[in-house]
């Protein structure tokens, strides 16, 4: 049986997880549109706009993007989101994490199924 720490060590592992892949995708969206709304990109990315600003205000803290408004624009709710050299770093290495957990997924799946 299963104690509550092990349990919530399980669920916390789940939540950093979820993180990394709110995380990758967001970085993703931005290297192909630095210029989308926070709107638009939460819209895409099926999450709240809270979520999303909540993620690129993180995302910027740890310096991974950028954030820029278009200074001459009256308009001053358009932003520019860049990814920094650290950012497009962290998008490779999620990346590859990612790749690395689909891959061992299929593989324990074939497993099951040749059994």
């Amino acid at each position: 049986m299963l104690d509550c720490s092990t349990i919530e060590r399980y669920k916390f592992k789940q939540n950093i997880m979820k993180d990394r892949q709110d995380n990758l995708n967001i970085l993703l969206k931005l290297s192909k549109n630095p210029k989308a709304t926070q709107r638009k990109l939460a819209q895409e990315l099926g999450l709240s706009l809270g979520k999303l600003n909540y993620c690129l205000k993180a995302l910027k803290n740890k310096g991974l993007i950028k954030i820029n408004n278009f200074k001459n624009n009256p308009n001053k709710i358009n932003y520019m989101y860049i990814l920094t050299p650290k950012g497009i770093k962290e998008k490779s290495k999620l990346t590859f994490d990612f790749m690395k957990r689909k891959l061992k997924e299929y593989e324990d799946l074939k497993n099951q199924i040749e059994e």
